[in-house]
């Protein structure tokens, strides 16, 4: 029997990905390896894991000095840089594309963080992504927006595969699954397969407790006895994967129910929630907190190496995404009872999240025309 636990995930019904992309993982056999030893069957990147990628390191500085002498453009030098990269990990995803009949082995592209509330262009640049790279494994990262929803209809619609991300409401949840369906039902009645489609919804785990918690360290600090501190610092590290259980109810109700099943037996997948996110941010919780919680069938994982390494050494395999998922909502209820606006702060997680990517991005286009202009001046 295989003791590796990041491998045994799979027993439970949940992919692991990985939550990074970096191009020496790619060429010196590193991503193979996570694939071989822990069960890696998918890969994500947005643009600060790029930024992060690209600025910390020379392993990029070769393919940059080479396209600004060929008169390219930072943007341009970005498109290439990103889509190179994405190719090489999804012919190295390919193995496991191909093993599991299409089910697993996906590469996830982000859309230009810029155009998040642009449907017509969202549709217009993913199309164009799908048609650069090429591959029947590639997923494209639409942020799951008001102006997003569109988007995933359409896309679904015309057949690609798509990666919802940026969701941290179970209300946005069933909206974006809404999508999914539709576009599938539309495909449906227009007479075409769905062969080779699937999507995922990518659910941002950490950041709601993070955000939470800070509220709730407000009100301990306002509190006016020590009874209601105490009670407050319960509710501390409690709301994020309780909103997860909440969404996985709502997955089991849309996609696991008589309704959708017409559509799977004309061959359409559901659309798997993901666990985004995934690292710790608070040093008092444990570093495989929001692993070893939100194991379940049906789902996917996308992990940063720490956290992959973290769950390998010390996690504990048990389907624990849905123990006692009757309690969620009323624990979530206490948690606004105690003065915390859910609502509200779904809704800054979402505008914070496009922000920082948007943030990210146009840092490392800065960057790479930094050093575009260095090379030029060289001449």
């Amino acid at each position: 029997m295989n003791t590796n636990k990041t491998m045994r995930l799979r027993d439970f019904g949940q992919s692991l990905w990985l939550d990074n992309i970096k191009r020496s993982d790619l060429t010196d056999g590193s991503l193979k390896r996570l694939v071989d030893k822990d069960g890696i069957s998918g890969l994500t990147s947005n643009p600060t894991i790029f930024m992060k990628s690209i600025t910390k390191g020379k392993e990029y500085e070769g393919q940059i000095k080479e396209l600004s002498l060929k008169g390219k453009k930072a943007l341009e030098i970005y498109d290439i840089i990103t889509t190179d990269d994405i190719k090489k990990a999804c012919k190295i995803m390919m193995e496991v594309y191909n093993r599991t009949m299409g089910n697993d082995g996906f590469v996830s592209i982000e859309l230009d963080p810029r155009i998040a509330y642009d449907t017509k262009e969202s549709i217009k640049e993913a199309k164009r992504l799908f048609n650069v790279i090429d591959f029947p494994n590639l997923m494209v990262k639409v942020p799951g927006t008001k102006d997003g929803l569109p988007v995933v209809q359409e896309l679904t619609y015309e057949g690609f595969n798509i990666n919802v991300t940026l969701l941290f409401s179970p209300e946005q949840y069933e909206e974006v699954a809404l999508a999914y369906i539709k576009g599938l039902e539309q495909r449906e009645k227009k007479g075409e397969s769905f062969k080779n489609m699937s999507s995922v919804a990518s659910f941002f785990v950490s950041r709601i407790d993070s955000k939470v918690d800070k509220r709730i360290d407000t009100l301990i600090k306002e509190a006016g006895s020590s009874n209601l501190r105490d009670s407050l610092a319960k509710l501390r590290g409690k709301t994020a994967v309780e909103v997860v259980r909440v969404v996985y109810g709502k997955f089991k109700e849309m996609f696991l129910c008589p309704s959708f099943q017409n559509l799977i037996e004309k061959g359409a997948k559901v659309q798997r929630p993901l666990w985004a996110s995934t690292g710790t941010k608070d040093p008092t919780y444990s570093d495989v907190k929001y692993v070893d919680s939100l194991i379940g069938s049906n789902t996917v994982n996308t992990l940063p190496p720490a956290t992959i390494d973290a769950f390998r050494d010390h996690g504990v395999l048990i389907s624990a995404l849905e123990e006692d998922m009757e309690k969620s909502s009323s624990i979530l209820e206490m948690v606004e009872a105690a003065g915390v606006d859910l609502k509200m702060i779904y809704e800054e997680l979402l505008d914070e999240g496009v922000k920082a990517f948007e943030k990210s991005y146009n840092e490392l286009i800065d960057a790479i025309d930094e050093r575009r202009k260095e090379v030029v001046k060289e001449l």
